[in-house]
């Protein structure tokens, strides 16, 4: 990937104490010292003044925190269209920190999306999603495909922005079908909040992106932990993968606390 423009990082932190993205921020800092922009909310006061003393960027939007899962996609085409980058690296933030530059790495598709360690037909919450959106059918053509995580995905702008428009195009075409009790009563149904989950799966199994590419929960640059079979470290308290590099990223670290609490301590010690 060429250095044409800058890359950048684009997350969403909506409604998010301060202290939830700091692990994410001084990690992050510690290995790459580009264009990061978090969305976020005009009374996310603190967390704005947080972001900028990291030298970020913030936008705000007025979308409700329940709401982002989905609307970041748009806020983040439309940012992209009027401004020009290299690669573009969309995640979470809560539950994310780093270990190296995500960039630096020699990716081989245009657009990178990252597995997880697990089945959609054996996971009941993508299960769900797929179900709830695409139907029965399409779930069962998927069901034996690895999970893609939607929480990372890496690749060029043309390609970033084809898949920010074909997420919205999915989301608007097959919107997730509530319960009964959330349509008559006019609520949010909290267990849609990811389907966005289910759109990027369709997209990436379909092969919606010419160039696209997948890595291996166990041994690409990006870890998704939640279901990752083998947690090893190394003797610097970073996360390895089966070929023991260290991952660029680790997300989800939250679900595996038991086995990151200690190396954690350890490892932002490295880092102050």
């Amino acid at each position: 990937m060429k250095n044409q423009f800058e890359n950048i990082v684009l997350s969403a932190a909506c409604g998010l104490k301060p202290e939830s993205i700091i692990f994410f921020l001084m990690s992050l800092r510690k290995f790459y010292n580009g264009k990061v922009l978090f969305l976020v909310n005009p009374n996310d006061y603190e967390l704005k003044k947080t972001i900028k003393s990291y030298n970020c960027d913030f936008l705000e939007i007025s979308d409700h925190k329940f709401d982002v899962q989905i609307q970041r996609y748009f806020h983040f085409l439309e940012f992209l269209k009027a401004n020009k980058f290299n690669n573009i690296l969309l995640c979470d933030s809560r539950d994310i920190y780093f270990q190296a530059n995500p960039f630096d790495y020699q990716y081989l598709g245009c657009i990178n999306y990252f597995l997880e360690s697990k089945k959609i037909g054996n996971c009941e919450y993508n299960s769900n999603w797929i179900k709830k959106t695409y139907g029965q059918n399409i779930f069962k053509r998927l069901s034996n495909e690895t999970i893609v995580c939607s929480g990372t995905t890496l690749g060029s702008l043309d390609c970033i922005k084809s898949y920010l428009e074909l997420i919205l195009i999915q989301a608007k075409k097959f919107k997730y079908k509530k319960k009964l009790k959330y349509l008559v009563t006019f609520r949010r149904d909290k267990e849609g909040r990811g389907c966005d989950q289910a759109y990027s799966n369709f997209i990436a199994h379909n092969n919606l992106i010419e160039k696209s590419h997948f890595y291996k929960n166990e041994s690409g640059p990006i870890a998704t932990v939640y279901n990752l079979k083998k947690i090893v470290f190394n003797n610097k308290f970073q996360l390895i993968n089966s070929m023991n590099e260290p991952y660029a990223v680790v997300h989800q670290y939250d679900k595996r606390w038991n086995e990151f609490e200690n190396k954690i301590k350890n490892f932002k010690n490295t880092i102050i």
